[in-house]
């Protein structure tokens, strides 16, 4: 699937090139898997240490819970020939209980350590968006793509090959309505600051993800 995005984007995009390109427009495409990019930098790398050992303790306590239900199964396998029905039904009922507790657990901590992933991303990629896209900018790029998430592909783009514009005009020029059509719209620039409203037909701004390599869940 993130292969089949990648080739549809650069499809499109390779439309927007060979129509722009006479203008002067940029033409080159370029990659960037921002999650381990991010994860990579000094800040990334500090981020993650400081996430493991915040949820250490979590990890101690739930390896604990799971060690504690190990030990009611081997009791319970080691006596099958010997403890009575009752005792029996009393380590089942008991290991269903632990396990339904660590299982909620489980949930609650990995919902907490996502947020804070999200904290973390958010904020570190607000930041390498502003470096990419100055980099693109500088370098003649028209498209930089986020390998890292199929959902969102198009990290950024140039304006200068952002067509919505001239689609909307040539649309009502092919299709003339029965009312007045309406002016085109304003279309914000797909290199909007991280977080603004998408522009139709470019590029999104970046929304970084959950991390495809992030910190060692606890």
């Amino acid at each position: 699937m993130k292969q089949n995005l990648f080739t549809l984007s650069a499809l499109v995009l390779g439309s927007a090139v060979l129509a722009n390109a006479q203008a002067g427009a940029p033409t080159k495409i370029g990659i960037i898997h921002v999650q381990a990019a991010i994860l990579n930098t000094k800040d990334g790398k500090k981020a993650s240490e400081e996430l493991n050992t915040k949820f250490a303790p979590k990890k101690s306590e739930l390896e604990k819970k799971q060690a504690n239900i190990d030990q009611l199964k081997d009791k319970l396998q080691k006596g099958s020939a010997t403890l009575s029905d009752e005792a029996k039904n009393k380590l089942m009922r008991d290991i269903d209980a632990e396990t339904k507790a660590l299982t909620r657990a489980n949930e609650d901590a990995q919902t907490d350590l996502e947020q804070e992933e999200g904290k973390i991303f958010n904020e570190l990629g607000a930041k390498m968006y502003a470096i990419v896209e100055k980099y693109a900018k500088d370098n003649g790029f028209a498209m930089i793509i986020d390998v890292s998430s199929p959902q969102q592909p198009v990290w950024w783009a140039s304006e200068a090959v952002n067509i919505t514009n001239e689609a909307v005009v040539l649309y009502d020029r092919a299709n003339p309505g029965t009312s007045a059509a309406a002016p085109a719209p304003k279309t914000p620039g797909p290199s909007a600051a991280p977080g603004s409203a998408p522009a139709p037909a470019a590029a999104a701004p970046p929304r970084p993800s959950a991390p495809a390599a992030p910190p060692k869940k606890q």
